[in-house]
């Protein structure tokens, strides 16, 4: 069978919204023994003392805001002290509470944003690793089957496999193995492989079990453990137009999931397979944060996207990749050969695409590799210039259950040995 169409991952009936982002607090916290949670919180950067004082003071700071720790710390956040006089269980219940700061969410975003990156370079520079062909089933494994590779299915025609071993060996199959997949599948593995990096390999092997690492179709995740999607998600953050986000800051976009999708009906779609693009968030620029915060999410791009496909089409032509090259690439020769009347097309067509959004608004696609929004935008008018393209954001639980699980597994690990922030590398 074939199975190339890139399809969108569809909210579970019972995952309207679950919970607020930020909404539990960590898990397990409670049998830790002293000095862990005050050692864990400083590697996330913070700055904690006692002082002569009456009440605790907690300065935060826009962290979210910032390019990286070294700057949220330059700029005076994420800094606490609390009353000397304090007996050592008043001192502890106050650096749990310090867990679920926003500010401390934030600062792990850095680390999430650092495995994310180093996961979406390793799936982009294997070029065993690509988008469905013909093959016998939804994941392809090559001749040497999914096994041989670390996985076992689950559901019949490749719709559902989980690690069959180590789940880090299941992982590496991505990175240097022959695997095929569409991009929904890509999306789930650069989910799971940014938390293999931000776990390092002996964490991520035991923190999760298959089932909660299982890929396939997303209506198959439903039904299974998956910590993606699945029964062991836990709380999930809903927000497909980005406006709470846009207002948390920058750095709560990276490593989320969303997708690209097309606005019109499919009787507007000329290639099926470019019906829609999943992706996750490798980097937003400091000016894509400021203009998304500024025009409140996705919907301003999304009506400027129908703008575009609107000039778009009126500037007809031949050619393979002529959007792509003409509006992204913006290659001299095919623009110069555009007739004079067209020129002022093309110029408010730049304007539209030189928004900062458009530039720094860096995603991962399988197979297309990490590129700026405006890529993609661009690459879609040349596979289906009948429908404007919409974004969105998926369900996700980066800053509930998985940063739970993180915190739960880095505090496990103390004090018999100390909390290592650099991940392990492989």
């Amino acid at each position: 069978m074939r199975a190339r169409t890139c399809l969108r991952a569809r909210p579970r009936a019972v995952a309207t919204v679950l919970a607020a982002l930020l909404a539990l607090p960590a898990s397990g916290v409670a049998a830790t023994p002293p000095g862990c949670v005050q050692s864990l919180l400083q590697q996330l950067g913070w700055t904690l003392g006692e002082a002569d004082i009456d009440a605790p003071r907690v300065h935060g700071g826009p962290v979210c805001d910032r390019d990286d720790l070294q700057q949220a710390q330059a700029a005076g956040d994420l800094r606490a002290q609390w009353p000397r006089a304090w007996a050592p269980a008043q001192r502890e219940q106050f650096l749990r509470g310090l867990l679920d700061d926003p500010a401390t969410v934030c600062a792990f975003a850095f680390e999430l944003g650092k495995a994310t990156v180093r996961a979406t370079n390793r799936l982009q520079d294997n070029p065993g690793f690509r988008f469905s062909g013909l093959q016998l089933g939804w994941i392809g494994f090559g001749t040497g089957g999914a096994h041989a590779q670390g996985w076992e299915g689950f559901r019949s025609l490749g719709r559902g496999y989980q690690p069959s071993g180590r789940n880090s060996d299941a992982l590496q199959a991505f990175y240097a193995g022959r695997v095929r997949g569409e991009c929904g599948v890509g999306r789930q593995v650069a989910q799971l492989a940014t938390q293999r990096e931000l776990f390092g390999d002996a964490d991520f092997d035991t923190a999760f079990s298959p089932g909660e690492l299982s890929i396939g179709t997303f209506l198959t995740l439903h039904g299974t453990d998956s910590i993606l999607l699945g029964r062991h998600a836990g709380a999930l953050f809903a927000d497909g137009k980005a406006v709470r986000t846009s207002r948390l800051g920058r750095q709560a976009f990276v490593g989320a999931p969303g997708f690209i999708e097309h606005v019109f009906d499919r009787q507007f779609l000329d290639d099926i397979n470019n019906q829609a693009e999943n992706f996750v968030i490798v980097s937003v620029s400091a000016e894509a944060g400021d203009a998304l915060r500024t025009h409140g999410g996705f919907a301003h791009y999304d009506r400027i996207n129908r703008r575009i496909s609107e000039l778009a089409s009126q500037i007809p032509g031949p050619g393979p990749r002529r959007f792509e090259r003409l509006l992204f690439e913006r290659d001299p020769t095919l623009r110069a050969a555009l007739p004079a009347r067209q020129q002022p097309l093309l110029a408010e067509l730049d304007a539209l695409l030189d928004d900062p959004f458009y530039q720094g608004f860096v995603i991962y696609v399988h197979p297309r590799g990490i590129r700026p929004v405006g890529y993609h935008v661009a690459r879609l008018l040349d596979r289906n210039p009948r429908t404007p393209f919409a974004f969105e954001l998926g369900l996700h639980n980066l800053h509930t259950t998985l940063y739970h699980r993180w915190v739960e597994t880095r505090l496990q690990r103390c004090p018999a040995a100390l909390i290592d922030s650099q991940p392990e590398q492989r």
